[in-house]
């Protein structure tokens, strides 16, 4: 099976739950967590958390988890994680609050990939998992719906609106999800009789009060079409202020932020801008895309029809300069970029990589990059067209000039690098991928 990170879960689109509940602090620690893992350990579906991440990982077991819990406790609270690092990937957060004022068991629940989540037996059993939560844990709130479009939601716990919400408590229904449990509050602000007559899949009152509002059998097909009219027509039920055609076309418009744009990208630079699109976040991917199958880099203008003849005197000390520099440049980077060793066209794209993702010409003055990065990034690129290409230097005294002869061209690496190094955009424009490929279709 595949291992996932946690890195993985905030690149994909996952199945999140939340809630915040309160527990008594005088039954011990040891009995307030139990109930919570005895659900748990119930209704995890094929999704069960298999080690604990505390001050050292143990594999899951009740009497672990509370002994984790207990090495971690601080004064503010104790914190430990549920993980589960083969797919479907896990990350729970188990956060119990002191046990002074309004004592809190938090849990945050992310699975991916929320796919997982599309068999109607599983959704059952978890949302059998969250009613014994919310029985046990009285909550003001708790939510479960795809993560990325809470973010698109800017649902109260994310974003600016969480000072609001953290100041006034959850005082209303900003946003529907597939699962919904209202507290006693929020039950009464919408009225009880209204609330459970929300047109819904699953409507269903608790014994302490609160509502559980279940929109579809299941949770991975929340932008369809048929989902995202229940979504609306649900929120308006609760919310009479809004508007019906208003909240169906705002869903519709989050619902698009999914839909599957294909890749045409500019097949000099496809291998780097593949590698951007799979950094970007699962809500702003396929606009991503979007944005770089139109995207056209400049043709390559750093070569002559003619070489400008060789005017240095001692050839040999100059290529060894030129090695220095290029070693130099592979000593700095080969931890991060571990391929510049190979001197390959694909070292360069790692390279085009690494210098965007870390934002290399915005973090450094140009006093540093003209005086060492540029001309050692020079020295690089010259000596792969030679390894590779079966190119020839063409040395001159000034470095800006030096040329390597592929072909019946010959290209000038030290100009590319200059233009690379301008800014983070111009680490696209002028990639190294590209030129690389420019420079291949000219040689021999």
């Amino acid at each position: 099976m595949k291992t996932l990170t946690l890195h993985d879960l905030d690149k994909e689109n996952n199945f999140r739950f939340t809630i915040d509940g309160t527990y008594d602090p005088r039954n011990g620690l040891e009995q307030s967590v139990v109930p919570f893992l005895e659900s748990l350990e119930s209704y995890a579906d094929g999704w069960m958390p298999t080690f604990i991440k505390a001050s050292r990982t143990r594999k899951y077991s009740r009497e672990a988890v509370v002994r984790a819990l207990e090495e971690r406790r601080q004064e503010y609270g104790t914190i430990i994680g549920l993980v589960r690092p083969e797919e479907p990937a896990v990350s729970l957060v188990l956060n119990l609050g002191p046990a002074r004022e309004r004592p809190m068991l938090k849990a945050s629940l992310s699975v991916q990939p929320l796919t997982f989540f599309g068999e109607v037996e599983r959704c059952r059993n978890f949302v059998q998992a969250a009613r014994a939560w919310a029985s046990q844990y009285p909550t003001d709130y708790a939510v479960a719906h795809s993560d990325a479009d809470m973010h698109l939601a800017k649902f109260p716990s994310f974003g600016r609106e969480r000072d609001t919400w953290m100041r006034d408590g959850f005082d209303k229904i900003y946003e529907l999800f597939w699962l919904n449990i209202f507290g006693p509050k929020l039950v009464a602000s919408v009225g009880r009789e209204r609330m459970l007559s929300t047109p819904a899949h699953l409507v269903e009152e608790l014994p302490n009060g609160s509502v559980l509002l279940l929109l579809r059998p299941t949770a991975a097909d929340f932008d369809s079409e048929e989902s995202r009219v229940v979504q609306a027509r649900a929120h308006v039920h609760l919310r009479p202020d809004l508007d019906f055609d208003t909240v169906l076309r705002t869903l519709k418009e989050r619902s698009a932020a999914f839909v599957p744009v294909e890749p045409r990208f500019h097949p000099d630079v496809a291998p780097l801008l593949t590698r951007l699109t799979d950094e970007s976040g699962v809500t702003t991917r396929q606009r991503k895309i979007a944005e770089l199958n139109a995207f056209q880099p400049p043709v390559p203008e750093e070569w002559l029809p003619v070489a400008h003849p060789s005017d240095v005197a001692n050839p040999e000390r100059v290529l060894e300069s030129y090695g220095d520099l290029s070693e130099g440049l592979v000593a700095v980077l080969h931890t991060e970029v571990p391929s510049i060793m190979e001197e390959t066209p694909e070292s360069l794209t790692d390279l085009d990589f690494h210098f965007w993702k870390t934002h290399f010409p915005e973090r450094y003055t140009r006093d540093v990059l003209d005086g060492h990065t540029i001309p050692a990034l020079g020295a690089y690129l010259g000596d792969v067209l030679v390894r590779r290409l079966g190119g020839t230097w063409v040395l001159r005294q000034k470095m800006e000039e030096s040329q390597v002869r592929v072909g019946k061209r010959v290209w000038l690496p030290f100009l590319r690098a200059r233009r690379y190094m301008q800014s983070r955009q111009s680490l696209l424009d002028y990639s190294l991928t590209q030129f690389f490929h420019e420079v291949e279709r000219y040689g021999p």
